[in-house]
């Protein structure tokens, strides 16, 4: 859309006025060589955003690494997060707000939606779900940045499906993050994606425009503000990324859309035989790349 660069740079202005609030609870978990914390932050309009910070012992200054989740998930436990705290990375894990972990969403949404959060707000870019859930993952950066043992020239984001969406999103509206691990992102061309994923989330889309055909345009113009396929042009840092060809919820075409328009430095790995779902084999060139971005 014409007002695309201004619309985001509206919503990175109006984000950025908000003050940088965080607390931090240090959490009695049973680990050696870590220190683990819950933490509550203030996001966009009033939502609180929950997250695990966990950090290797120690002063720093460390890189560190944040975390995003998949749809309709969270933050899941701490000790996902161990095998990087006790390489020396600090990592911040957040949950989405309204979806399945400890973040609000105080937002009102106009005009109906159908069950989820795909079409939450969708009649209004303004309203729409994922302009907080974006602005709320961008403000994680200022969070973990601000802390004293941690090194914000050397912060890394990271994340599967909606996780790898938001690790696109944020690396594109923000220039801190000198890398991006996106495994297998959604909300990757979003036009293509609905016309042939074969299992939801995409097809929450499809099924808000059979009820409502008459709202076909404004849904189309809405979604493209928030496509990683018209912000990844921005991205700077380098990216690797990873694609399942038999991918049936983030179709592999979509992904290869996005990844086609980055002109940073980066990786696709392909995976012939997996479907949606985190590839064991792939955390070695996680490993390599962040040791070898974050920690030179």
């Amino acid at each position: 859309e014409a007002d695309f660069d201004d619309f985001w740079s509206r919503t990175l202005a109006e984000n950025a006025r908000t003050p940088v609030t965080a607390r931090f609870t240090e959490s009695d978990y049973p680990v050696i060589g870590a220190k683990v914390y819950e933490v509550f932050y203030e996001g966009w309009r009033g939502a609180q955003i929950c997250a695990w910070y966990v950090t290797p012992a120690g002063d720093g200054p460390f890189p560190a690494l944040v975390q995003y989740h998949g749809y309709s998930g969270s933050k899941m436990d701490v000790h996902h997060y161990l095998m990087w705290a006790l390489q020396g990375y600090a990592v911040l894990a957040v949950d989405v707000r309204g979806q399945s972990g400890g973040s609000t969403d105080p937002a009102c949404y106009t005009g109906g939606h159908v069950s989820g959060w795909m079409t939450m707000g969708i009649m209004d870019p303004e309203e729409y779900y994922y302009r907080g859930v974006y602005m709320d993952s961008v403000r994680a950066l200022d969070v973990i940045a601000a802390r004293p043992e941690v090194d914000a020239a050397r912060v890394g984001v990271m994340g599967m499906s909606q996780g790898g969406a938001l690790t696109l999103a944020v690396a594109a509206l923000d220039p801190r993050p000198v890398l991006a691990m996106p495994e297998m992102p959604y909300l990757c061309h979003f036009k293509r994606a609905v016309d042939i994923a074969m299992r939801n989330p995409y097809l929450e889309i499809a099924d808000y425009l059979r009820r409502w055909p008459a709202r076909y345009d404004q849904v189309w113009r809405t979604l493209s503000y928030f496509d990683n396929l018209n912000l990844a042009d921005r991205i700077r840092c380098p990216v690797l990324m990873d694609v399942g060809l038999q991918d049936d919820i983030c179709p592999p075409s979509t992904v290869f859309a996005v990844y086609n328009k980055i002109a940073a430095p980066k990786e696709i790995i392909v995976f012939p035989y997996h479907n949606h779902e985190v590839v064991e084999a792939h955390w070695e060139a996680k490993f390599r790349w962040a040791h070898r971005h974050l920690r030179g």
